[in-house]
């Protein structure tokens, strides 16, 4: 969608500062022997407490209120009693929301307990490409300069992209046009309007370029031909496009 009036202005926000409330809340609780269900339904108490609806679970009837990835998980990840946190592990906590209908959608990928070097490089390369993508967030810009600041990150910091995974607009519903790349499509020549809100986020990658998806219908995994998996960290804020400096919705 794009902002139209002060109405729509202020429930983005609002719901921008929800999701990134849980957001926070959830990485706070994320500690060794801790399950993902656990740290979902402290979400759902969020949730319930606000008034807001689970994006996943009221647009595509995901079986949790958010997606909680661990390890070669990359996204939508089903909290689950028997998946309990360690030391080291690689989690990814996906909030999205609709709230007053408005919709707002965010992201983090963070090390549980003591950071293994390469995984806390991993987010925090996450983390950059994002905000990096966000100053691109300026009326008159072209949307594929989002997606190359986020593989420049990557490329800068020895990792890669995955390539078939994206952002995207958001507002109205979870999922709207356009679909934001995590790398530059050169042949892409369509420019950002004012007001537009986007879920810009970043999949970097520690070698494979390809999501796929799991036998349970919704968990996404990176892997080659020879089977070898990947950590993904992922980095993922509402964002309105601005003429002067863009508005981050989930900070």
């Amino acid at each position: 969608m794009s902002i139209q009036n002060e109405k729509d202005l202020q429930g983005i926000l609002k719901a921008g500062k929800f999701v990134a409330k849980v957001r926070e809340l959830l990485k706070l609780l994320a500690k060794p022997g801790v399950s993902t269900l656990e740290l979902d339904l402290a979400a759902k108490h969020e949730f319930e407490a606000a008034g807001a609806f689970s994006a996943p679970k009221f647009d595509y009837k995901f079986p949790g209120f958010t997606c909680i990835s661990t390890n070669f998980e990359i996204a939508h990840g089903i909290p689950k009693k028997e998946t309990i946190l360690k030391e080291g592990d690689l989690v990814n906590v996906d909030v999205s929301a609709k709230l007053d209908g408005y919709y707002a959608d965010t992201g983090i990928s963070f090390v549980v307990g003591n950071s293994n070097q390469t995984l806390q490089k991993l987010c925090e390369t996450a983390i950059e490409g994002t905000m990096r993508a966000t100053k691109q967030a300026f009326t008159g810009n072209y949307l594929r300069h989002i997606g190359k600041e986020i593989h420049s990150a990557a490329k800068e910091n020895g990792f890669t992209v995955i390539k078939n995974l994206a952002g995207h607009g958001t507002g109205k519903k979870l999922h709207e046009e356009p679909q934001v790349l995590v790398y530059e499509d050169k042949r892409d020549h369509r420019k950002l309007n004012q007001g537009l809100v986007l879920a810009i986020e970043s999949f970097i990658s520690t070698g494979s370029q390809t999501a796929y998806e799991e036998a349970d219908g919704w968990t996404l995994v990176a892997g080659n031909r020879q089977g070898t998996l990947s950590y993904v960290a992922q980095c993922e804020h509402t964002v309105i496009v601005q003429n002067g400096k863009p508005i981050i919705a989930t900070l």
